[in-house]
């Protein structure tokens, strides 16, 4: 938060969408304060939702912070010019229906108060920012050290039931083919989840059926964790990890090998200051 003697202040907030597991809430703590030292102001880390049922004592004594409380919070304090960095990959409803109307019932609290929120990590209309596609080709290529052969490669996401969420996984498959062509032997899209219906058959194959298709379901087969945080479905004892150790029982051919996540790649901190820079190009924050 800055601000001048006598007037208003100003914040800048990373945004996740939350998530009941104290190693996310780290996580992004560690991200907040790389952007922050990109950009030469303080990040503070805040979730939408759930990180606050996160026990204080996991997070080393400090509870986290979730979004209307923590904006009325800086709000009441006399903060009127706000910037909201999402540390989302694309435009989820929570981005483009809940937030909004949160932001307009704070404005109607605090009437003095200016939101920006800056573009998410992933514009599929930037067709020459390979950056995203290229944290993840790195880390299918830690994945690969010591292997021999070439594997094959599923990138996996949460799954969502915005078409446009959707797009930003495959646009980010088209390109990690490319950077990746010539090191494995296919690589397949895929999902964690879906809602039924025909509408939602853009999140298909799911991961575990990803393991049944021919090329997927021998050898070594590297999961591309499309995945920025730790949380119920990433990390160690994850739902992707269980995916993969059943893939092994109806398969006993095939070698699944999950990547690091998304956040631990130090590119990440670049992307996140140029999204935050190109929304205070519009003006600075009052300070």
């Amino acid at each position: 938060m800055t601000a001048d003697a006598n007037g208003p202040q100003a914040a800048i907030l990373l945004v996740d969408n939350g998530s009941r597991e104290a190693r996310a809430t780290l996580a992004l703590r560690l991200l907040a304060a790389g952007l922050g030292a990109a950009l030469g102001e303080p990040v503070d880390p805040v979730s939408l939702l759930h990180a606050n049922r996160v026990p204080a004592g996991r997070l080393g004594g400090q509870p986290a912070e979730i979004l209307e409380p923590a904006v009325a919070s800086r709000a009441r304090a006399g903060v009127d010019d706000l910037l909201i960095v999402p540390l989302f990959f694309g435009p989820s409803a929570a981005l483009t229906e809940w937030l909004p109307g949160r932001i307009a019932a704070l404005q109607v609290r605090f009437p003095r108060l200016r939101v920006r929120v800056a573009s998410c990590l992933v514009n599929p209309g930037a067709t020459t920012d390979e950056r995203m596609a290229g944290i993840l080709a790195d880390h299918v290529r830690a994945a690969m050290a010591g292997k021999e052969g070439r594997p094959a490669v599923i990138l996996v996401d949460h799954g969502s039931p915005t078409p446009a969420v959707g797009a930003v996984r495959d646009h980010l498959a088209t390109q990690l083919a490319t950077l990746l062509s010539r090191e494995v032997r296919g690589l397949l899209a895929a999902s964690m989840e879906r809602r039924p219906g025909p509408a939602h058959d853009f999140n298909e194959p799911l991961l575990a059926d990803a393991f049944d298709r021919p090329g997927f379901d021998d050898g070594d087969v590297i999961v591309a964790m499309q995945f920025l945080l730790p949380g119920r479905h990433a990390g160690p004892e994850g739902d992707v990890a269980r995916i993969c150790a059943g893939a092994r029982q109806q398969h006993p051919g095939v070698r699944p090998v999950m990547t690091e996540l998304v956040g631990a790649h130090p590119g990440l901190i670049a992307i996140l200051a140029d999204r935050a820079r190109a929304a205070l190009a519009a003006g600075p924050l009052r300070t």
